[in-house]
């Protein structure tokens, strides 16, 4: 068994690490969502991918590590949880504190990632929302613009000939 806690604890420890790492490069999107470099955010979503996918094969191995301690514990793996295994750790009291304090680290990471991605997501959507009214201002400019009346009141240029045009209110 404890082969098996060193082994989560080395998983949790390495996630831990590249979230640490991926925390100055989701600082840095935020920079470049807000200068709007779009080159440079595509250069930093790309470094980002590589960190997920590391910390997706960790995740897997974690989720392997906890069937084989649900396995020695007698319970089911998708019930077993951190919080439960450190309990459980009453008797190992050096393995118990490391991991706890491991899995305090993370969450407070994780969380802190969180809240940085979160604040990316809405400038995102702000940018967006930019992006769509500047759309929506160049449209109504064209189409007040195409309306060009001659004496008997016919238009001479209709707003619905211009290549490229659409209703932003559909």
């Amino acid at each position: 068994m404890a082969s098996v806690i060193q082994e989560l604890s080395s998983i949790l420890e390495e996630e831990l690490e590249i979230y640490e790492k991926l925390i100055p490069i989701v600082t840095e999107k935020t920079k470049v969502i807000i200068k709007n470099n779009l080159e440079t955010l595509q250069k930093i979503t790309e470094q980002e991918q590589m960190v997920v996918d590391k910390v997706t094969a960790l995740e897997k191995r974690r989720a392997e590590v906890i069937v084989n301690i649900a396995i020695v514990m007698n319970k089911k793996p998708d019930e077993l949880t951190l919080a439960e295994i450190i309990q459980m750790l009453d008797n190992q009291p050096e393995e118990q504190k490391h991991l706890s304090e491991v899995h305090s680290n993370l969450k407070r990471t994780v969380q802190r990632l969180m809240n940085i991605n979160s604040q990316n997501k809405s400038l995102m959507e702000q940018s967006l929302e930019m992006i769509e009214f500047n759309m929506n201002l160049i449209q109504s400019t064209r189409i007040t613009q195409g309306n060009n009346y001659t004496r008997g009141a016919v238009t001479s240029q209709s707003a619905a000939l211009h290549p490229g045009m659409f209703d932003a209110k559909q």
